[in-house]
C-alpha cells in the first residue's frame, strides 16, 4: 500500500473555510485522567520517600536498574569523555552551535538584564536589583531519542544569566518496547536500559551543566521540585518532554517555576511562490516529523505553487525514515491554505499565532512588520527552521499552541529575578508618607498608616 500525505486544501474564498480552519487548528491540551492521577502518585510518593521512589520508578519505567543514586549520577569527567570520544567534526559542530547561542544570549543579557537604580531631587533612591536563580534544573527527552541541541538552548542562557548550578536529567535511550508510567512509556515491562548519548553528555560540557542524572518522566520532575538526599531542589524547572513530563510540571508549578507547558510542534510558512517548492515541502516535514500532532501549515496566494508543493510531498515522502510519522502528522493536522493576497496570509498567521514562522519571499521585510504574533520568525528562503532548531543563535524552545499571542521564547531573563530597590530619603519620607497614611486610612490599615506616619517631622 502507498503511503500518501495529502494535507487539508483549503482556501479563504470557501464559504466554510472560518468553521474548516477552526477544526484544523484545534488541539486539546487536556491529559488524560489516568495520566494526570499517575503522576499524582509518583510526585507525592518521590516527595515522601526521596531517593528510593526514584530508584524504584527508574528501574520500572526506564529499565535502568541501580542500587544507589550515585550509579545514575553523571560527572563533570563523564562530560569531557564524551566529548573527546566524538568525531572533530561533531566537537566542532556542537561548539559552534553553544558559542553561537551563548552570544546570542550574552547580548540579550546586555540589553535589557541589568540591574538600574536612581534619585529623586530630595535623595530617595529607586530601582531594580536583577540577580540569577540559585540552581535550575533542565530536563533533557531521552526516552525514544537524544537531543543535545535542547540542552544547549536550555543550559546556555541559564549559564549567562550567571545561575551557579544547573542540574541535567535525561533519561537513557530506549533500545526496544518500555513500560507505562514515567519517561514516555508504552509496553508492560521495561528492558534494560543505561546506554549513554556521548552527544548529550559532550552538549554539557560546552554548556556548563554542574551536574547530572540518568533518570526521567514524572519521577525526574519530582525530584527536582521537591529535592532527595541525592538530588538538590531546584528554583526552577525547564525543559521539554511528554505528556507524564508536561502534567508533573504543571503540578509543582508554584513549588517550583517552570518555563511552559507545550503543546505540540509547529510550523506556518508564509510562500509568495518564489522559494523551489521542494525546500517548502521539506521544510513542512521538518516538524511534521517530530510526531503525529505536530501542525505544518502554508498559506500562499498561488494555486499553482500549492500544487508544487504537494507534488514534491508525494515525491519526497517515501525517501524519509520517518515518513510514517509525517504522513499521520500532514493526514490529521496539516493544511495547505490558498489565500487572496499575501496580506491576508499574514493577518491568518497572526490569528494562528504559530511557534515558527518562515517567511517564505522574495522580499520577506516587506511582510516582517505585519506579523505581530510567533515564537520565532525565519526570514527569506535560505532561512530554515531546522537552523534555528540547532546552531542559529537565538533559543529554539518557543511558545506554542497560540500563546506566543502572548509568551515569549526562552531567554536569560527566565533564569534571572528582579528584586525592586527603595530608600527613602527623610526628605522623601515627608511626602511619601502623607500620601500613604491618606491611602492606607482610606483601605482602614491603621498599622501601615501609623508607620509612615511615625517617619514624618512633628
Amino acid at each position: 500500500m502507498t503511503l500518501t500525505a495529502l494535507p487539508l486544501r483549503l482556501s479563504t474564498t470557501q464559504a466554510d473555510f472560518e468553521q474548516r480552519f477552526a477544526e484544523r487548528l484545534h488541539w486539546s491540551a487536556d491529559q488524560d485522567a489516568a495520566i494526570e492521577q499517575r503522576v499524582a502518585d509518583i510526585l507525592a510518593d518521590v516527595q515522601q520517600r526521596g531517593d528510593a521512589a526514584v530508584l524504584d520508578y527508574t528501574a520500572r519505567f526506564d529499565g535502568l536498574q541501580a542500587q544507589a543514586m550515585a550509579d545514575l549520577e553523571l560527572t563533570q569527567a563523564d562530560f569531557k569523555q564524551a566529548f573527546d570520544s566524538l568525531p572533530v567534526e561533531q566537537q566542532r559542530a556542537l561548539q559552534a552551535a553553544a558559542d553561537r547561542v551563548r552570544r546570542y544570549h550574552e547580548a540579550q543579557k546586555k540589553a535589557n538584564g541589568e540591574s538600574w537604580s536612581y534619585r529623586d531631587e530630595d535623595g530617595t533612591l529607586l530601582g531594580q536589583k536583577v540577580t540569577p536563580l540559585d540552581r535550575v534544573g533542565i530536563y533533557v527527552p531521552g526516552g525514544k531519542a537524544a537531543y543535545p541541541s535542547s540542552l544547549i538552548m536550555n543550559a546556555v542562557p541559564a549559564h549567562v544569566a550567571g545561575v551557579a548550578e544547573i542540574i541535567m536529567v535525561v533519561p537513557t535511550p530506549a533500545k526496544g518496547s518500555v513500560a507505562t508510567g514515567g519517561s514516555g512509556e508504552t509496553g508492560s515491562a521495561a528492558p534494560q536500559r543505561g546506554e549513554r548519548n556521548p552527544l548529550v553528555l559532550a552538549a554539557a560540557h560546552v554548556a556548563g551543566v554542574t551536574r547530572a542524572f540518568t533518570i526521567g518522566g514524572a519521577q525526574a520532575v519530582a525530584a527536582l521540585a521537591y529535592g532527595t538526599a541525592t538530588i538538590p531542589k531546584v528554583d526552577k524547572i525547564t525543559g521539554p518532554g511528554n505528556a507524564y513530563v508536561a502534567s508533573a510540571k504543571k503540578r509543582v508549578f508554584g513549588q517550583v517555576g517552570i518555563d511552559m507547558i507545550a503543546g505540540p510542534s509547529e510550523i506556518l510558512v508564509l510562500a509568495d511562490g518564489s522559494t523551489p517548492p521542494d525546500w517548502v515541502a521539506m521544510d513542512l516535514f521538518s516538524q511534521a516529523e517530530h510526531d503525529e500532532l505536530a501542525q505544518s501549515i502554508l498559506l500562499c496566494p498561488d494555486a499553482a505553487y500549492i500544487d508544487a508543493v504537494q507534488r514534491e510531498i508525494d515525491r519526497l515522502l517515501p525517501e524519509m525514515p520517518r515518513r510514517d510519522i509525517i504522513a499521520k502528522s500532514l493526514n490529521g493536522r496539516g493544511a495547505l491554505i490558498l489565500t487572496r493576497d499575501m496580506d491576508e496570509a499574514c493577518a491568518i498567521s497572526n490569528r494562528i499565532a504559530p511557534e515558527h514562522l518562515e517567511v517564505s519571499s522574495r522580499d520577506p521585510h516587506r511582510w516582517e512588520p505585519l506579523l505581530r504574533h510567533a515564537g520565532a520568525i525565519f526570514l527569506g528562503a535560505y532561512t530554515s527552521e531546522s537552523l534555528g532548531d540547532y546552531c542559529a543563535g537565538p533559543n529554539h524552545v518557543l511558545p506554542t499552541s497560540g500563546t506566543a499571542r502572548f509568551s515569549s521564547p526562552l531567554g536569560v531573563y527566565d533564569f534571572q529575578k528582579r528584586s525592586s530597590l527603595i530608600e527613602v530619603s527623610e526628605a522623601g519620607a515627608q511626602v511619601l508618607g502623607q500620601t500613604a497614611a491618606v491611602l492606607a486610612y482610606g483601605e482602614g490599615l491603621q498599622g501601615h498608616a501609623r508607620a509612615a506616619e511615625m517617619r514624618l517631622k512633628r
